[in-house]
């Protein structure tokens, strides 16, 4: 019973870890420590950033590798891969249902919060974020390394996924009617349309609202608190406990850091538009909006 208790204690509660509590956990054997970095712009980023530096332990895990399926002319540029196949991934580098994993990125958290959200719909919940990211716990003088992790024993992880998380275009156009909240992330210029340094048609989602993802950090590059959270989402969306929006972003990647947000926040539900903006677009017969904000 004790050695129970013990390991119920140790598993992660929150989806947002402190750069202090993620030290205390490293050590761990059960602790899997993961590295997100990428840049859209430059696809190899990510991993040459990892070889240059990385936390202690982490494995590198790849937005297009290991996160996305492969893009078809109907997707997004994103689109998520099988339940199967993310497992398979999951084992690949040592992740079983006993482990307890932390994701970082650069910074914003945009990037780790898709493993995050994606752990979570194929049944983990033993996930957070590292708030502040690489940047934080280097600025704190913590220790870095070039070593690549130590083998991990192969295990097997089972997906158990939760296709709820998860709406496509129908379902959007649906939950809109229904007057449901769809929230965009993007920066206010992309869902605007004044720009789009990416995909092939600017604008938004008619009826989509706009809270970009940079908005749920402080000065520092960390996450508001969650009461701070909780007034910005009902403020500018209208979310509050038991009306959790869906999010979006270009293509479905940053929206998961407005769904982590919303978890910080205590507005537990909120869904994905996996293929977002992207993917939206691809059908010349989906609505597109401009201006706003």
């Amino acid at each position: 019973m004790a050695g129970k208790m013990q390991a119920a204690e140790k598993r992660l509660r929150t989806p947002i870890i402190s750069t202090a509590e993620l030290a205390e956990r490293l050590s761990r054997e059960d602790c899997l420590v993961a590295d997100c970095r990428f840049e859209l712009s430059d696809p190899g980023a990510g991993r040459a950033a990892w070889q240059a530096g990385h936390i202690p332990g982490a494995v590198h895990v790849d937005l297009e590798r290991d996160h996305s399926a492969p893009v078809t002319p109907t997707t997004g540029r994103h689109p998520l891969p099988a339940p199967d196949d993310f497992a398979e991934t999951l084992s690949r580098i040592g992740m079983s249902e006993g482990t307890d994993v932390v994701c970082y990125d650069a910074g914003n958290g945009a990037f780790a919060a898709r493993l995050w959200w994606m752990l979570r719909w194929v049944g983990h919940e033993s996930v957070a974020v590292l708030d502040g990211g690489f940047a934080a716990w280097v600025a704190e003088g913590r220790p870095v390394s070039r070593d690549p992790p130590a083998p991990r024993a192969r295990s097997r992880f089972t997906a158990r996924p939760r296709p709820e998380m998860v709406v496509d275009a129908p379902g959007v156009a649906a939950a809109l009617a229904r007057g449901e909240a769809l929230v965009d992330v993007r920066g206010a210029e992309r869902f605007t349309g004044a720009t789009e340094p990416i995909d092939a048609v600017a604008g938004h989602v008619p009826g989509a609202l706009n809270l970009p993802f940079a908005d749920n950090l402080g000065a520092d590059g960390r996450f508001r608190a969650p009461a701070e959270l909780a007034a910005l989402w009902r403020e500018r969306t209208g979310s509050q406990p038991g009306r959790a929006p869906i999010c979006m972003c270009g293509s479905g990647v940053t929206a998961c850091q407005g769904l982590l947000a919303l978890e910080a926040a205590g507005i537990a539900g909120g869904r994905l538009y996996a293929g977002s903006w992207s993917e939206w677009i691809r059908d010349p017969a989906r609505g597109v909006a401009r201006g706003g904000s």
